[in-house]
């Protein structure tokens, strides 16, 4: 079974690819307040990266400074347009929980790398599709992404003030961040994780302790494969046992859903609300 994962993997890379590059008409969903950025140049890797920012209302008229969210898979958060299978609504969703909850993020999406994505989205070297870029992929955000974005816009820096979140591949390499750079990142939001393509997260996960202000949401689906549920909770159960804060660690199945973003984009509002809870 894991191997009919990872195969598929590769079909789902080029699958992406051709998505994306293949001419159609979609309307542009991109609230105004969403804005594509210039492309940033990631060291090593030597390719460049669009960034995609959602900023709060109202916040061209303010002076306060506003807690950041990182997410991956930038083409599939704010716009149907660039989406691959929809997208997750994060502005919207952002929109109505600052005038219901006064809940206001800048959510910076980084877009992911079409073809390179199994490989960029992953720490570790994986037999089907070779060398872990992660890795560098997270000093980008740390050491290039993030000082860029803090010097534009008008960020709370902190760490207490700044998580990271993902789906499948993007759940992994949230959960690498958060463990990989606990400095930078207090709040991960990691839903549908790919640990199937990373077996070498158990031993990583169980060698590692979190500060416990660290704030963990997890969430699958149990229509998602076999592994994707029963891995999750095998990694929860790791976390568990490090000592970290049982009311620190949020875990959700939904038992009919399956691995897509509108069950991704159903689940965002109450995840992020949680993670950020205090902090805004």
């Amino acid at each position: 079974m894991r191997t009919t994962l990872l195969v598929s993997g590769v079909l789902l890379a080029l699958l992406l690819a051709l998505f994306w590059f293949w001419p159609r008409e979609r309307a542009h969903t991109a609230q105004p307040n969403v804005h594509v950025l210039a492309p940033l140049t990631m060291p090593v890797l030597d390719r460049q990266r669009t960034l995609r920012i959602y900023l709060p209302p109202g916040y061209a008229q303010a002076t306060r400074r506003y807690p950041v969210l990182y997410m991956h898979d930038g083409q599939n958060l704010f716009d149907d347009a660039t989406s691959y299978a929809g997208e997750w609504g994060v502005d919207e969703t952002l929109d109505a929980l600052a005038k219901s909850q006064g809940l206001e993020l800048i959510v910076v999406g980084i877009d992911n790398g079409l073809d390179k994505r199994v490989v960029e989205l992953n720490p570790w070297d994986n037999p089907e599709h070779g060398k872990g870029e992660g890795s560098l992929y997270m000093k980008f955000i740390v050491e290039v992404v993030k000082p860029w974005i803090d010097a534009h816009y008008r960020t709370r820096p902190d760490r207490e003030h700044t998580g990271i979140m993902g789906s499948s591949l993007g759940g992994l390499i949230s959960h690498y961040a958060i463990y990989e750079y606990p400095q930078v990142f207090s709040r991960a939001g990691i839903f549908s994780p790919a640990y199937a393509y990373a077996p070498p997260v158990f031993d990583y996960t169980s060698r590692h302790t979190l500060p416990a202000d660290t704030r963990l949401c997890f969430y699958a689906g149990g229509k998602e494969g076999e592994h994707m549920v029963t891995d999750m909770r095998a990694v929860v159960a790791t976390i568990e046992k490090t000592g970290f804060p049982q009311d620190n660690l949020r875990v959700v199945v939904d038992p009919e859903a399956h691995h897509n973003e509108a069950p991704w984009r159903a689940q965002f509002p109450a995840a992020v609300a949680w993670l950020f809870e205090g902090a805004h």
